[in-house]
């Protein structure tokens, strides 16, 4: 099961007791995949229709709970078995169409329907809980998220602008940012960091989801960090081995045209035991002399023979050979 499935999974069994947060979360189905029409005698019917069939059943759960209307579901298939089955859920009775529409503003008192194109309206998102509601049902119907293995993706998809506008306005009053990208002919709100999609789980009320990409948050930042230390070593080790190649470089150099034994004590036997421990850090040098000095004192002896070392002119080192 995929990470967008497991969530669709959690937050489908959630149980939504107060009243005016199911009508929040099914105005948000409806308007996301839901369609209506008036027969020739001006009775209307509703269709919601989904290829999760997740949104269906909790569609159906919300209606039965908040108005005690029993629905009417069918799986079609589209003889296309790449792109799977389509869940419907109808409703056909006039009156217990009538009462839902009005509950999630879609028809008014008077009979008048409101374009479905339209977002939710704002009455339906006065309360915190019923804007959790509401989003739960927009994840739901269009929304999916990445696995955060991989990469952090929280989305969306919305039919037009309003809509995605709306949801985005709606993650704000939590304090999440999110953003909208047009999307071929479909506008995406989306958020990407981590930390805004735990608390955007925390919000639509997925506490096993949020503490699953809690622990693989933690688990990519303790591996993150392991790589970099693992990388800042390696780097430092790689410096540590180019500087012992040109401090021995700078000795043979030495050795080869005016001679080790000019040196003054000090640093022959510095040079000596850089020559005999080539792979040895500058720390440990240091314990090889007699007295043995600390790493500054190493580094300052090792500069002075490369400072020697450079003083030597290529004609030098001819005349000696």
């Amino acid at each position: 099961m995929s990470f967008s499935l497991q969530i669709k999974e959690e937050l489908t069994d959630h149980r939504t007791s107060a009243r005016h947060c199911q009508i929040a979360e099914l105005a948000a189905i409806i308007s996301s995949c839901g369609c209506f029409s008036v027969r020739q005698d001006r009775r209307l019917f509703l269709v919601l229709q989904s290829e999760n069939r997740l949104v269906i059943r909790r569609a159906e759960k919300l209606i039965r709970r908040a108005f005690h209307v029993v629905s009417q579901v069918s799986v079609l298939g589209n003889g296309d078995w790449k792109k799977g089955r389509l869940y419907t859920l109808a409703i056909l009775d006039n009156e217990a169409v009538n009462r839902i529409l009005k509950s999630v503003k879609y028809l008014s008192e008077t009979g008048v329907l409101r374009e479905l194109d339209l977002p939710v309206n704002g009455l339906l998102l006065n309360h915190a809980c019923c804007r959790r509601a509401f989003l739960r049902g927009a994840f739901l119907s269009t929304g999916s998220v990445s696995d955060p293995h991989k990469s952090y993706h929280f989305e969306v998809v919305c039919a037009n602008r309003e809509k995605a506008e709306q949801i985005q306005e709606v993650i704000g009053t939590f304090d999440i940012e999110a953003k909208i990208v047009l999307r071929k002919k479909s506008y995406v709100v989306y958020v990407k960091e981590g930390d805004s999609i735990s608390a955007l789980f925390s919000v639509m009320e997925a506490p096993q989801g949020m503490m699953e990409l809690e622990n693989i948050r933690i688990l990519r930042e303790i591996s993150g960090s392991v790589n970099r230390s693992v990388n800042c070593e390696t780097a430092n080790l790689n410096k540590t081995v180019s500087a012992a190649v040109e401090q021995v470089r700078d000795i043979e150099r030495i050795r080869d045209t005016i001679g080790l034994e000019s040196l003054p004590e000090p640093l022959y036997q510095m040079a000596m035991v850089r020559l005999e421990h080539q792979d040895a850090p500058l720390k440990d040098l240091g314990q090889y002399l007699d007295p043995p000095v600390g790493k500054s004192g190493v580094n300052h002896r090792l500069r002075k023979l490369k400072s020697i070392a450079d003083e030597l002119t290529p004609s030098e080192s001819e005349e000696t050979e």
